[in-house]
């Protein structure tokens, strides 16, 4: 099927669209929507987000906000943008008993999705290359300053929830965002309606009340970003929020009506476990996150995140002294979470 000689014909984008769903779903993406790169309707929500710093540390969100408004700055010639999503289910699980718990959050329980994402996209533009000549692309998946959850709900995959994460009828918030800018003039979708109405349960369940309006977060306060991005020592204020938490936060997606299935895979994690992850070296750090999204935290912030979740743990005296054995650790920042977590764990010490 070659579509470079019937280019002059709308008929021709229409199979071609058809044909572009039918090789998504083979390859293993859920839902496929195809949008145009104008994303101005979106300027002022963005500059009044950055404005207030809601963006936290994250200064490449400041610097690339041009990129991020206008995806030809990424990519020229782009016409058409096809937008998929990938179920956390092809992202398969590893084998690693220490990631299935409520302490990590549910996308980190799975193979690196980074890597699966641009593997699959690729899959679909060689589909595509093979059918249409003068194909150019690029591919994404949140590795470039890309709108990806504004060109999604543009491209009909799915609507914004109220906690900033896009959703489906079927998914929840239960998957991944990737993209391929294209020079190809597609047939483009419509957005699909919002279906959260009245519903605020996800904000009322926010520990740190870093959702402070719908639509808007405010990283400064967010779990997930706190224990994923921030590089320095969290804040003292947010530590008890943050609980047993170790990567991320599934907190306001575990409150969606839409994310009924997340309940399902999580179990408790307890002390012993903690003490355990806390006392890997850093090759065992190294090697038993290989693949996995948790790696690119770092040994130091894992270390550190642990040392917040074991002085947030009812008190046990082996808690006391697996902290004690780290004490010595050359990182200031561990060592002041170290000392924090010891005194928390001494404040419940039983008289």
């Amino acid at each position: 099927m070659n579509f470079n000689k019937l280019k002059t014909q709308n008929s021709s984008f229409d199979t071609l669209k058809n044909q572009i769903n039918l090789w998504a779903k083979e390859i293993g993406f859920a839902n496929i929507g195809i949008t145009d790169p104008n994303l101005s309707m979106h300027q002022n929500h963005l500059k009044d987000w950055l404005a207030h710093g809601f963006q936290a540390e994250m200064d490449f969100m400041l610097k690339h906000q041009a990129k991020r408004l206008n995806p030809q700055e990424l990519m020229a010639q782009t016409k058409s943008i096809i937008c998929v999503n990938l179920p956390y289910e092809e992202c398969n699980p590893t084998k690693n008993d220490w990631q299935r718990n409520n302490a990590i959050s549910s996308y980190a329980a799975r193979r690196d999705y980074h890597k699966v994402m641009r593997k699959k996209l690729r899959q679909l533009a060689e589909k595509i290359s093979e059918a249409v000549d003068d194909f150019s692309y690029r591919a994404f998946c949140d590795n470039a300053p890309v709108f990806e959850k504004a060109l999604a709900e543009k491209a009909g995959i799915g609507w914004l929830g109220k906690y900033t994460c896009l959703l489906t009828k079927e998914s929840g918030s239960q998957f991944f965002l990737g993209e391929l800018f294209t020079n190809l003039e597609l047939p483009f979708d419509h957005a699909c309606e919002n279906h959260c109405a009245t519903c605020n349960k996800c904000i009322a369940s926010c520990p740190t009340k870093a959702l402070k309006a719908p639509y808007t977060m405010d990283a400064k306060l967010c779990i997930a970003y706190l224990t994923l991005e921030h590089k320095t020592s969290i804040p003292i204020e947010l530590r008890k929020l943050i609980g047993q938490r170790i990567v991320g936060c599934d907190t306001c997606q575990l409150a969606c009506p839409w994310n009924k299935k997340m309940h399902d895979n999580l179990k408790p994690i307890d002390s012993k476990k903690l003490i355990e992850l806390f006392n890997w070296s850093k090759t065992e750090f190294l090697t038993k996150t290989q693949g996995t999204s948790v790696r690119r935290i770092g040994y130091e912030r894992w270390l550190r995140n642990l040392a917040v979740a074991l002085g947030n743990s009812p008190y046990d005296p082996e808690i006391i002294i697996a902290l004690k054995n780290r004490l010595d650790h050359p990182s200031p920042m561990v060592q002041e979470h170290i000392q924090w977590a010891l005194g928390q764990q001494n404040s419940k010490k039983p008289y």
